[in-house]
């Protein structure tokens, strides 16, 4: 006799997991550092954050109707700033509960909804698969068992969506927040001759395209096109010296962000001289957190110009 489905997912999951990130995820009391619910939607009562991403420009998978015979009949790719929030609530609530909670808070935040649906009626597992979802333990998704809505507003002509997975684990609840506002990409590269103008002229180059994880110091992969522009702008000026200035905007605490500043210009600082070949003396760092906006950090857009790594002559 063959293990009942349940038990079999269960037991896939406990030997996927390690046994360190299963003790973490029981033991997390508080929000995850630098996490905040998205305005305007909350969140469940009693619940903590254990998940949360935001980027200025991503990708997110939606599903705008249920599947059929295994397969998408709407799937999305939606580009643009995407914010991912995950949740865990202690036992008590069902599913039904916390999803519909989220669903009137959605539909009084202007949401109108294109998909709310459970297991059976969205699709079974193989909907569940396509979901985008922050990794265990961050986020769990149970294919035997969850909800998900989907939704969409316009507010002055402008677009966002919406998407809610709601499941269980151990008998605790965990829900995902996906909100995706479509923008186009900016053109963040600055080539070497921009920044030697913007030092000559003002001593001072904003540069956008040097990227982090949020509440991360390590330079992602696809900042090199940024990375390889200062170098050449160092090499062919080798009497150049730089301070590298990390800036953030105002979200989170005021002590955490000053640091996660600082530690940020110092990554920048050791991959230009471990990768690139600038000399240490040359460069040197500092972080200022929020203390010198380029923006308002009372919207959006003021936020995103606030993000960012600066090069300022001595």
């Amino acid at each position: 006799m063959g293990l009942p489905h349940t038990l079999f997912r269960t037991v896939l999951l406990l030997l996927a997991l390690p046994l360190g990130a299963m003790a973490n995820a029981a033991a997390q009391t508080r929000d995850v550092v630098g996490a905040k619910d998205y305005p305007g939607i909350g969140r469940f009562g009693g619940s903590v954050i254990t998940g949360y991403e935001v980027k200025d420009f991503d990708a997110a998978r939606m599903q705008g109707a249920a599947f059929r015979d295994g397969q998408p009949t709407d799937a999305r790719r939606l580009e643009g700033r995407i914010t991912r929030i995950a949740y865990r609530t202690n036992p008590g609530p069902s599913i039904l509960e916390v999803s519909r909670n989220f669903e009137t808070q959605l539909a009084k935040a202007g949401f109108e909804t294109l998909l709310a649906c459970d297991v059976d009626a969205c699709g079974g597992i193989p909907f569940s698969e396509a979901v985008d979802a922050l990794p265990i333990p961050q986020m769990w998704v149970d294919g035997f068992n969850y909800r998900y809505f989907a939704g969409r507003k316009v507010d002055g002509g402008r677009e966002t969506f919406v998407s809610l997975i709601v499941s269980e684990s151990n008998r605790d609840i965990y829900a995902q927040l996906v909100v995706a506002v479509p923008v186009a990409i900016e053109n963040k590269m600055v080539d070497a001759a921009v920044m030697a103008k913007g030092l000559r002229e003002t001593g001072r180059i904003a540069l956008y395209g040097i990227y982090f994880d949020t509440d991360r110091a390590e330079v992602k992969p696809e900042s090199r096109p940024t990375l390889e522009q200062i170098a050449k702008l160092l090499n062919a000026q080798v009497g150049l010296s730089v301070f590298i200035v990390g800036h953030t905007d105002n979200q989170g605490p005021y002590a955490y962000n000053l640091d996660l500043s600082r530690r940020r210009a110092e990554a920048i600082a050791a991959e230009l001289v471990k990768n690139y070949g600038i000399g240490a003396p040359r460069l040197r760092t500092a972080g200022v957190g929020l203390l010198a906006p380029a923006g308002s950090n009372a919207t959006e857009a003021g936020r995103a110009l606030n993000r960012r790594v600066e090069l300022v002559a001595p």
